[in-house]
């Protein structure tokens, strides 16, 4: 009997590519997109969520032969992951709502109700890969978490919560590929996304503004208040610090003589700190609610660190005791943002990851 995975179908090319790929190699594939109910402004967008992706995932369906079933789940991204973007924005941090709506939704969420269908694996569209390890002693079997052969387009940072029991269950058909082979693919299977830009905004944002996202959802807990110099000297005032970010150059309508970045956000004194780049400039930081994929750090280590998606990882001493990591960039890195996710490698390989909890030190 052929092994069965659903694969989570955005109707993007990515996704649509990963079901075609493992039909053709003789899984019975099931296609299953989420719906989340957004707006009529980001339905009529290409996103991954919407209206329009939900159709295009029923159009690749078709074409392929397999069913296809939509599941409804805006109480969900409501409960996981936008009651938590609206309260850390508030709280004076800066969220990465995608790694959350991984860990909740995807494979969660959506893993049992692959389960709920008989299906050996639950598939996506990332650009990462699984591998076993090959260590003799090792019993059970280790699943290892990779970045993507196509180094420009790895995904890996937003899969760090996958846990051993998961990975599992996951299949990431493309993380072989780069992205040209699979827009070539989509054209040989002769899937109609072939030609479907990607989508790259958070998809419950109607118009890739997060800052109207917040006026909307909790404008009346939003209030203004002071910017200050890094001397505690008045300068001006600010919009609401749920409207800011650690690092931000632009929007700050204050006369510094130089340009001036956030460098602390207060959030219990509503207040925000500002100065020239070398004041946003750290070592030091601490992690919270940190997952090792395969096994933890026990003793102090060098690793690869990002701390946001875009940023060009950078070596770090890293240590944990008692579920806290400390980690100390051996060349000081520019914005340490509490709140967004900190990840850490070795080589190509994911070894955990976990969410900027407080920056020790300003360089």
């Amino acid at each position: 009997m052929n092994k069965r995975a659903v694969v989570a179908m955005s109707g993007g090319v990515d996704s649509s590519v990963a079901a075609a790929i493992l039909k053709s190699k003789g899984f019975e594939v099931i296609g299953m997109t989420m719906c989340f109910g957004l707006s009529e402004q980001a339905r009529r967008k290409p996103s991954c969520c919407g209206i329009r992706g939900i159709e295009d995932a029923r159009r690749v369906a078709d074409k392929l032969g397999i069913r296809h079933y939509a599941v409804n789940m805006h109480r969900h991204l409501e409960k996981f992951v936008i009651s938590d973007f609206c309260h850390e924005y508030l709280s004076g941090r800066t969220p990465n709502p995608c790694v959350r709506c991984n860990q909740f939704l995807k494979f969660s969420i959506l893993l049992d109700k692959a389960r709920a269908l008989g299906a050996d694996f639950l598939a996506t569209g990332h650009y990462a890969r699984i591998a076993k390890s090959r260590a003799a002693n090792r019993k059970p079997q280790t699943y290892l978490l990779k970045k993507a052969r196509d180094k420009s387009k790895d995904q890996s940072y937003f899969l760090y919560r996958l846990t051993q029991k998961q990975l599992k269950q996951v299949l990431f058909p493309l993380g072989n590929y780069t992205k040209p082979q699979v827009r070539l693919l989509a054209g040989k299977f002769g899937l109609p996304v072939a030609d479907k830009k990607a989508s790259q905004e958070i998809c419950f944002l109607g118009d890739d503004d997060y800052r109207n996202f917040l006026r909307k959802q909790m404008g009346r807990q939003i209030y203004p208040g002071e910017i200050l110099d890094s001397a505690g000297k008045p300068l001006g005032c600010h919009k609401g610090i749920a409207y800011y970010t650690i690092g931000q150059r632009q929007g700050l309508g204050i006369a510094f003589g130089k340009p001036a970045y956030i460098s602390r956000i207060d959030a219990a004194n509503n207040r925000i700190t500002i100065g020239p780049k070398e004041e946003v400039v750290s070592s030091d930081f601490l992690v919270r609610e940190v997952n090792f994929v395969s096994e933890p750090i026990k003793k102090k280590i060098v690793l690869n660190v990002k701390i946001r998606y875009n940023h060009k990882e950078a070596p770090a001493e890293v240590s944990s005791a008692r579920g806290v990591l400390k980690a100390h960039f051996k060349i000081p890195q520019f914005a340490i943002t509490p709140g967004q996710s900190a990840v850490f490698y070795k080589s190509d390989r994911l070894i955990g990851g976990g969410i900027i909890e407080k920056v020790l030190n300003h360089d």
